[in-house]
């Protein structure tokens, strides 16, 4: 299934991670699960408006925006869908969309609601775009346009952000405060501030990422050896966390998600 992969100029490069367009069938479970990540994601559907349930309240609109979270995102997949997927820094989603990113924590929003009447022109624009390359210069030139003061956001908690991922959540909180120079309790305090998670929440996020990319990448895996490699206790321990973060059993997920994540890029 088509997907195109875009890079964002360099003014955004601290701001998006990556950008995807995506044109995608129904899928045959009809839902599509968004899992958590370590970004924001900024979604513009062209087809019919985006159906978001799992993350508070249920949300349908053209353009989606989703923060940080520790549940599944479940997506209407029942109909064939086009558009546009941007990851966003939540140490800088204040720069592009004017709010915290710890106040979209949990959260799956109308475009609208954050960044008001200008959203609907954006939909529109890349609506009436004639090619990839276009729709993806109009959000670009959106999203620089919008660029206002990158947030101060303290060096102890941008380290903290950045040791939790590099080691694939295997480090301790306390072990995060020691390298960094505060108190656990001031680390956690901070953070959660900037990001709307705990920095052990953080972690789980981590681990959960690393064990999504191998299950994807990995024919047969073996779950007592993926949780091993992924820093959980056993294989019990990698079951209740998937459970808990994607919302279905790894078996549902290997069967129902895969094809479409593999096929689709999303």
């Amino acid at each position: 299934m088509p997907f195109n992969t875009h890079v964002p100029p360099t003014a955004l490069s601290p701001f998006v991670a990556d950008a995807v367009g995506y044109g995608v069938p129904a899928n045959p479970s009809g839902l599509h699960r968004g899992l958590p990540s370590r970004h924001l994601t900024l979604v513009i559907e062209l087809r019919a408006p985006l159906r978001v349930a799992g993350l508070g309240r249920t949300v349908a609109a053209h353009g989606v925006v989703g923060g940080l979270h520790t549940a599944p995102a479940l997506i209407d997949a029942s109909a064939p869908q086009e558009g546009l997927h941007y990851a966003l820094s939540p140490l800088a989603a204040s720069a592009l969309l004017g709010a915290p990113a710890a106040e979209l924590q949990g959260m799956a929003v109308d475009l609208e609601d954050v960044l008001g009447r200008s959203a609907r022109g954006l939909v529109e624009r890349i609506a009436d775009a004639k090619s990839w390359e276009q729709r993806f210069s109009v959000v670009d030139a959106f999203l620089i346009q919008r660029l206002g003061t990158r947030p101060t956001v303290a060096d102890e908690v941008v380290e903290a952000w950045r040791l939790i991922f590099a080691a694939e959540g295997r480090v301790s909180v306390a072990g995060v405060a020691e390298h960094v120079g505060w108190s656990r309790r001031h680390l956690s305090e901070r953070f959660r501030i900037v990001t709307g998670l705990t920095p052990k929440q953080a972690a789980r996020i981590a681990r959960f990422e690393v064990a999504r990319g191998m299950l994807a990448s990995r024919e047969q895996p073996s779950l007592a050896q993926l949780a091993v490699e992924c820093g959980y206790a056993d294989q019990p321990h990698l079951a209740r966390e998937w459970k808990s973060l994607a919302g279905c059993s790894v078996a549902t997920w290997l069967r129902e998600e895969l094809p479409f994540v593999q096929d689709n890029g999303t």
